[in-house]
């Protein structure tokens, strides 16, 4: 470490709501040029502990100190003056206003009484981005910017206010695969200069190409932290979850069937070209491919969503004709999007409102409602996931980030599907909460319904799929049994340098 004082030290810190203790005597740091980073389960005690440092929470127990210095941080307000910038998830930006505007909101450089000196604040805006290595039109309005660009806007923003420490609340959750490799660089220029990091991340990958040091919280306890070096990924997943990173991919043997979806030479212009595939009952079959390779655009043509210029889709043997969602739906396919909040879920709606969603009519009669019904349905979904939920009556929007998917799961169970698309189930869940998901993937496999897997993570693949597809500029370019499938092979084809099928 550069320094012997930390910039910032939390010891023994508590905090209590209604009956949850969130967290039990914490101790945390971060020292100038350093990335730490924070890691655990959704209900771990992560998010509290940032809130606390950020000033949005006061801690029941414990002190903070900065430089050495004890102090007590009332509010976000003052965490800022203090030199601590939260980046959460949710970026703070004002979409309407310009770059320049955001970056030196509530301190633009004034030349006179009243007057803005923008020449002074385009300056002040343009080296803070040049210090994180971005360019960006300083007059363009944020709203215009890509979320990645937004990023950066507000990291510079904190910069501009002479920030020391930087809290990143699941940073990459929202971006692809080279906006990630650039705000990693960026979270590299803030340690050589001196800043500190704090980084909360879900993806152990990213943990391991930043962190100095990692602290593991489970149930609001500091269980332990290490250095980087020292440590290995199923070192830190058995100590988030109690439990080695095997388990999560237990495989059990299932009987394959006949096949229950074909694809034949679907095809839309400009998207993705003469794309076949097969699967069969009780099969995961996973879809795997880099940014641009057209996966999610395959997934919603098959159900319906997206037009499709030439090919055919069967079910059981069936030909479906024009493809619509309500005909696909009806033939026994589901689909679980990618993004959950704003594709799979009504937020502001119940937990019960939303696992019946799709099976309204089916509840009712002649348009009345069975409230009677749909809790019954909803209860019985909630226990056989294992939905962890206050009520029925809880809106989704305060359950974790696992629970939320799982109540998407369980909306399109409820339609009692043959085959289930799935379309990155696990993306911004944690690793526990990615365990429950394969052991339900795993009871579905076992009752017979086929799914269709898309990952981004090729852990994921190999560790759930019985079959993998690769796709490269919407091609599919190879295909992989469970024995063969290796990561060097599917990179191969996922980047366009090799071709490969199974007879």
């Amino acid at each position: 470490m550069n320094s012997k004082t930390p910039l910032l030290q939390m010891t023994c810190i508590s905090k209590h709501f209604p009956g949850v203790q969130a967290l039990q005597s914490v101790d945390f740091d971060v020292y100038a040029s350093e990335v730490h980073a924070l890691v655990g389960e959704n209900g771990a005690g992560k998010s509290t502990l940032i809130k606390i440092m950020g000033g949005a929470v006061s801690p029941d127990h414990g002190r903070i100190l900065l430089n050495g210095q004890e102090k007590r941080i009332n509010n976000p307000r003052e965490a800022i003056e203090l030199g601590i910038a939260v980046i959460h998830q949710e970026l703070m930006l004002v979409p309407q206003l310009s770059v320049v505007e955001n970056i030196l909101l509530g301190h633009l450089p004034q030349r006179g009484m009243s007057r803005v000196d923008w020449n002074a604040a385009r300056m002040q805006a343009r080296e803070g981005l040049s210090v994180l290595g971005v360019e960006i039109d300083l007059d363009v309005l944020v709203e215009d910017l890509s979320v990645a660009q937004q990023q950066a806007v507000e990291i510079a923003r904190a910069l501009s206010r002479q920030a020391q420490i930087f809290v990143m609340d699941e940073p990459t959750s929202a971006l692809a695969g080279r906006e990630v490799d650039n705000l990693l660089k960026t979270i590299e220029r803030l340690k050589v200069q001196g800043k500190g990091v704090v980084f909360i991340t879900h993806k152990l990958e990213e943990v391991f190409r930043v962190a100095d040091r990692i602290t593991i919280l489970r149930d609001g306890c500091k269980i332990d932290t290490l250095k980087r070096t020292e440590a290995k990924p199923d070192q830190i997943v058995n100590l988030m979850v109690g439990r080695s990173i095997e388990s999560l991919f237990l495989k059990e043997e299932v009987e394959i069937g006949g096949p229950v979806l074909e694809v034949r030479s679907l095809a839309r212009q400009g998207v993705f070209k003469s794309i076949s595939l097969t699967l069969r009952r009780g099969e995961i079959l996973g879809l795997v491919g880099l940014v641009g390779s057209r996966r999610s655009d395959l997934l919603r043509a098959i159900f319906g969503a997206d037009p499709v210029d030439a090919g055919e889709i069967l079910i059981e043997g069936r030909p479906i004709g024009k493809l619509s969602p309500d005909r696909v739906i009806n033939a026994g396919v589901a689909l679980v999007p990618e993004d959950r909040k704003r594709q799979g879920l009504v937020l502001d709606m119940c937990v019960a409102d939303n696992l019946t969603l799709a099976v309204l009519r089916r509840l009712g009669q002649f348009g009345l409602r069975d409230r009677g019904e749909e809790r019954a349905r909803a209860f019985e979904l909630t226990h056989n996931l294992a939905i962890a939920t206050p009520s029925l009556r809880t809106s989704v929007i305060n359950l974790s980030g696992g629970n939320q998917q799982k109540v998407v799961i369980g909306k399109w169970l409820a339609t009692s599907p043959r085959i289930l698309i799935l379309n990155e189930p696990t993306r911004g869940i944690d690793v526990g909460a990615k365990g429950e998901i394969y052991a339900i993937m795993r009871r579905l496999a076992q009752q017979g319904v086929a799914m269709l897997l898309s990952s981004s993570e090729l852990v994921e693949a190999l560790g759930v799929c019985d079959r993998i597809l690769v796709m490269h500029e919407g091609r599919i370019t190879g295909e992989f049994g469970r024995e063969e499938a290796t990561e060097e092979a599917i990179m191969a084809c996922a980047t366009g340098q090799a071709a490969h099928f199974t007879k």
